[in-house]
């Protein structure tokens, strides 16, 4: 008795505890952007959270335990447009469920076990375009009470139970029904009587997609006189014979896309007969596209016969083997062919074609001339192509062509100068090898080009009239080639419309004081990478329009006093980071200009000294000029007391800093932050910062104000106090960029340093760790907390791909959104743990 009474007693404390904790202070949402939008998702929510605000248009309530749907259960939310119920292990929805929801765009009901749905749950939806049901048990399409969304576009009702194909009289009653998605069915045979409402009334843009169900039999005649935008069968056939019989069951169907074939993953048939293509004889088709087949049997000299008069086909992951002549007279105007494999070269004759992807196809080493008068773009990359003599019309049997880009293949030989030609805007040739490029001036003829691309070709430039007769060109890359006496002669003569000029990676060391006198509209010059000793003003003078000059990673030491006023005027970015700097009194002009010139300088703070020793990478802007008037006396009786004082002062400056950080935390700690995040980088990381990082962040939805030392950091104030002040003491959180450049880098690991003791004495801080590449654990080892950290705690990792960006993305926002107060009045700062990441070591 005493311990159900001591339990009584606890459980009354509990309950009178939480009853004086306002909701505002335990809700577990997501503000995505304030008033707007609301993440909620896999919070184990039982009922819809009750301080989201009325005016709230985007709300995700994925993966919780909302069971039962009632009556007007989103009433409270008038303004709502998207509304994501996926996998809430809903069961049952209501009549009037979603009542009130006029403004109802985009419905999500993905995995949800519906057993029971009213007629009436989808009433009041006089707005809604997307409905998404699929993984929801659904058999029939008869059952489903949608008849009256006359706005609704796209209906995906894949991955169910659904048995019959038959389209329900409803459908006349959605005029605006563009896609129909019943992939993953169960869906065997269709029938005339299944498709008889779009006999009576055609829906003319409604795409079908039923790929992945098993198909056994289409009724001859179901099609007759149907129109559609698009229909698409992947996987769906256990047979040819069956394929076959099904595709004679579409005749008399008039279609603008038919997709045909398998998908990668999912393959059924391992060879076809060719003749299930003549089924298609009785279509009339607009594009066609067919995908994953094996080999074809049988002769293929009149395989796509059936295909003559569509306007464009494309072929993916197809064994063609020997293509033979294809006929004059089809119609095609675009033809794509993706990682397909040939026996050779397939020669092509087709009057029509106006743009050929040839791309990533095997079993093929040289090119064999073909004859298309009316080609205007050809894409032949990624072939691993030789060409013996390149380029003239004879060889693509065009005079119309504007687009070629053969790069990524292996020898060409330029042996004539694009004799016929002339049309051509668009030429790429990088990472290709390019022979006999100067023996005379291959690009005379090309005065409509405006862009070329020979990086990479493994070109040595001899010949200085290379570029004549290029007087259009706008864009021109040549990274990772070279020059005679690696000097960059006077070639450029002619090119007076040029805006972008890439020269990186060429080992440049001297530059011609005449090469860019006549590149008065260029914009954009890199000529990083090269091993340039100086920054020689007077060579960019003539660049009147030039805003983005990269000179990093030459070995630039320092530019003449009188040199430094040369630079043009419109210039905004200069990159000098990673050059050799003599930090020494000769050159103090120039070191003073360094800290007069930070605005423009992009990492002025990553800019290190080579010279002399005593100040080797130490960064520039920590040289004074002061020591420059000091006598040689002075200097020598006062070496041993500064090395004394620099030992003191180490420590001093080593404590002393983290005073700082504790006195700004003690100053700031109940403030609002500034900044929601301070970035801690190196400057070799900087483009994927800039390019990556901000503009996702700052750009996106909600948006995100960063700390960047380039950008924020206080003109006049020394680097460390800005990085405490501005940066730590501003920000709500710190976001780590860690890359083998980082580990390097000694100014970036005293950074890290300083937020972990910033961490340490902030109860409201968090750092977040993003690691850009796979580091090597020797190398990682060098710093003992940073690896043990690693090893132990969650980080991000950057992939570059589709789905691993989207899940980045995402992920960050989470964690940079926890802490982040909810609403303007600041009543509600709730924390969120983002402890979403993947921990790897």
């Amino acid at each position: 008795m005493m311990a159900r009474a001591r339990l009584a007693a606890a459980l009354i404390l509990a309950m009178a505890i939480l009853s004086c904790l306002r909701a505002e202070s335990w809700d577990p949402c997501i503000q995505v952007v304030p008033n707007i939008s609301y993440q909620c998702m896999e919070l184990n929510l039982y009922k819809i959270p009750d301080n989201i605000p009325i005016t709230t248009k985007m709300l995700d309530l994925s993966f919780n335990y909302l069971r039962h749907l009632g009556s007007h259960n989103f009433s409270s939310f008038p303004e709502l447009q998207v509304l994501d119920l996926s996998r809430c292990e809903i069961k049952i929805i209501e009549d009037g469920t979603f009542q009130g929801l006029n403004h109802l765009s985009t419905l999500i009901l993905t995995g949800n076990p519906i057993q029971s749905l009213a007629w009436g749950a989808f009433s009041g939806l006089s707005s809604l375009q997307k409905l998404v049901a699929v993984e929801t048990n659904l058999v029939s399409l008869s059952d489903f009470p949608i008849g009256h969304l006359k706005t609704l576009k796209e209906l995906n009702v894949a991955h169910n139970f659904i048995h019959s194909f038959k389209l329900p009289e409803y459908f006349s009653n959605l005029p605006n029904l563009e896609h129909l998605d019943l992939s993953n069915n169960k869906i065997q045979n269709i029938y005339y009587e299944d498709v008889k409402v779009l006999h009576q009334m055609p829906l003319l843009n409604l795409s079908l997609d039923l790929s992945l169900n098993p198909l056994d039999f289409i009724e001859p005649g179901t099609f007759k006189e149907i129109k559609l935008n698009g229909l698409t069968l992947r996987s769906n056939f256990n047979s040819s014979d069956v394929m076959k019989t099904c595709i004679q069951g579409l005749a008399g169907l008039k279609i603008n896309r038919l997709v045909l074939g398998e998908f990668k993953n999912e393959r059924k048939l391992k060879r076809f007969d060719r003749s299930f293509l003549m089924g298609l004889c009785n279509l009339t088709i607009e594009q066609f596209r067919i995908a994953y087949l094996g080999e074809f049997s049988g002769d293929d000299t009149d395989l796509f016969n059936c295909l003559a008069n569509v306007s464009g086909i494309s072929l993916l992951s197809i064994s063609l083997g020997s293509l033979q002549a294809l006929l004059k007279d089809f119609r095609w105007q675009h033809l794509e062919m993706i990682n397909c494999d040939f026996e050779k070269f397939p020669a092509l004759k087709l009057s029509s074609l106006k743009k050929f992807v040839f791309i990533d196809n095997k079993g093929i080493s040289s090119f064999d001339e073909f004859q298309l008068p009316s080609l205007q773009y050809l894409d032949l990359k990624r072939n691993h192509l030789s060409f013996k003599g390149c380029c003239s019309h004879t060889d693509f049997g065009t005079t119309k062509l504007k687009h070629l880009d053969l790069s990524f293949n292996d020898v060409i030989t330029l042996s004539s100068n694009f004799m016929g030609l002339e049309q051509l805007e668009h030429l790429d040739f990088q990472h290709s090898t390019l022979k006999q490029i100067n023996a005379f001036s291959t690009f005379l003829s090309l005065r409509n080009l405006r862009y070329l691309d020979i990086s990479y070709t493994h070109t040595r430039i001899v010949f200085h009239g290379i570029f004549t007769g290029l007087v259009s060109l706008q864009t021109l890359k040549m990274a990772g080639n070279s020059f005679q006496n690696n000097l960059l002669p006077d070639i450029f003569t002619e090119l007076t419309n040029l805006t972008i000029l890439d020269l990186s990676k060429c080992q440049l060391e001297q530059v011609s004081r005449t090469a860019f006198h006549f590149l008065s509209s260029l914009q954009v010059l890199n000529m990083s990478h090269n091993k340039l000793l100086s920054l020689d003003t007077h060579l960019y003078e003539p660049l009147h329009s030039l805003q983005i000059l990269d000179c990093s990673f030459n070995r630039i030491m320092a530019s003449k006093e009188q040199e430094l006023q040369n630079l043009p005027r419109n210039l905004t970015w200069l990159n000098l980071t990673k050059n050799e700097f003599a930090c020494v009194c000769e050159h103090q002009s120039f070191l003073q200009w360094v800290k007069d010139q930070r605005q423009l300088l992009v990492g002025a703070e990553q800019m290190m000294c080579a010279e002399p020793p005593d100040m080797k990478a130490m960064p520039v802007l920590s040289f004074r000029n002061a020591t420059c008037q000091m006598s040689k006396t002075i200097i020598s009786v006062s070496v041993v007391t500064v090395l004394l004082v620099t030992v003191v002062g180490v420590l001093v400056y080593k404590f002393y800093f983290h005073l700082m950080l504790l006195a700004g935390c003690k100053k700031y700690g109940r403030g609002e932050s500034t900044y929601d995040a301070f970035v801690i980088y190196s400057s070799q990381d900087e483009d994927w910062v800039r390019n990556e990082l901000v503009k996702n962040l700052e750009e996106g939805v909600p948006p995100f104000q960063l700390c960047l030392h380039y950008r924020d950091f206080i003109p006049g104030v020394a680097i460390a106090a800005n990085i405490i002040q501005e940066g730590f003491h501003k920000s709500r959180k710190v976001i780590v960029v860690v890359s083998q450049h980082f580990i390097q880098s000694r100014w970036c690991i005293f950074e890290y340093e300083i937020a972990q003791t910033w961490q340490f004495l902030s109860s409201r801080a968090g750092i977040i760790f993003i690691v850009l590449q796979k580091l090597e654990k020797s190398l990682l080892r060098q710093q003992v907390e940073l690896y043990r950290l690693l090893s132990r705690n969650t980080y991000l990792e950057w992939e570059d791909s589709v789905l691993g960006r989207h899940v980045f993305w995402r992920r960050l926002r989470k964690a940079l959104l926890a802490g982040k107060p909810r609403s303007p009045d600041g009543t509600a700062d709730a924390e969120t743990d983002p402890q979403e990441a993947t921990t790897s070591t």
